[in-house]
């Protein structure tokens, strides 16, 4: 067991919360019990995967898709579905958007990069005036084959491929989630592969006519790696049990 207030400082720390300019209102966005016995940890919340963590008696909800963003909304109908269940069962909700895509740990990207064993990891990709990705490089080139197994198998994706740069990999750049709109950034650093999760109409023909090659593995799947990460240096730092809930999106 673990008190609540604990988890969240601890995390709030340890992914620079207070220095990220952001849309989503990271940290705890709905307030449960104090005594936190198990945390359910998910990519985006739902009332499915609300409805999942009840029945396996959890007492707090960590995603990386919350319920709070910047703009004005109305509680009713599903939303107020979600904030009755999560009341009701006294359940905390903590959410971590762009601290969890760009930290250089157990970020998402950063944590892409090590599953692909890159090196030489450098910040990459601007959005509002903070770098949310990495660009990185292999000590030998490596196949793209190879690079897209690895992350169909260890993302559970059916990945998207354009495959118009050359075969041989030196330079990459990844960005998850909906990242597509920011392919023109890698195009600019003349990398020879950008990953993201999502993939647009012109994204073919833009891969195409500037020999790169680009990965679509999905924007649910490319965001699973930080919320695996940032599971496990929970259950090392509190007495607390976890459990990763999936709700399987193939986009």
């Amino acid at each position: 067991m673990a008190a609540k207030e604990k988890i969240v400082s601890f995390i709030n720390s340890y992914l620079n919360v207070s220095r990220i300019s952001d849309a989503s209102r990271n940290g705890i966005q709905v307030d449960g019990r104090d005594s936190v016995r198990k945390i359910a940890f998910g990519v985006s919340l739902s009332l499915e995967l609300i409805k999942r963590s009840v029945a396996k008696e959890a007492d707090m909800i960590i995603v990386h898709h919350g319920l709070v963003w910047d703009k004005p909304f109305v509680v009713k109908g599903p939303l107020k579905e979600k904030i009755e269940l999560l009341l009701k069962n006294g359940i905390s909700l903590l959410a971590y958007h762009l601290p969890l895509d760009m930290h250089p740990k157990i970020g998402h990207n950063a944590q892409i990069m090590k599953m692909l064993g890159a090196s030489r990891i450098k910040p990459f990709g601007e959005y509002n005036k903070q770098k949310i990705g990495y660009r990185g490089e292999f000590k030998r080139p490596r196949n793209l084959n190879d690079i897209v197994k690895i992350l169909n198998v260890r993302l559970f994706s059916k990945s998207i491929v354009y495959r118009f740069g050359p075969p041989k990999i030196k330079t990459l750049g990844v960005i998850s989630g909906g990242a597509e709109r920011m392919f023109e950034q890698a195009i600019e650093e003349g990398l020879n592969l950008y990953i993201t999760g999502e993939v647009c109409e012109q994204i073919q023909e833009t891969a195409r006519e500037n020999k790169i090659n680009f990965i679509s593995a999905g924007h649910y799947n490319s965001e699973k790696p930080g919320i695996w990460a940032l599971e496990k240096l929970i259950k090392s730092r509190f007495r607390v049990k976890t459990e990763f809930i999936d709700i399987p999106n193939p986009v």
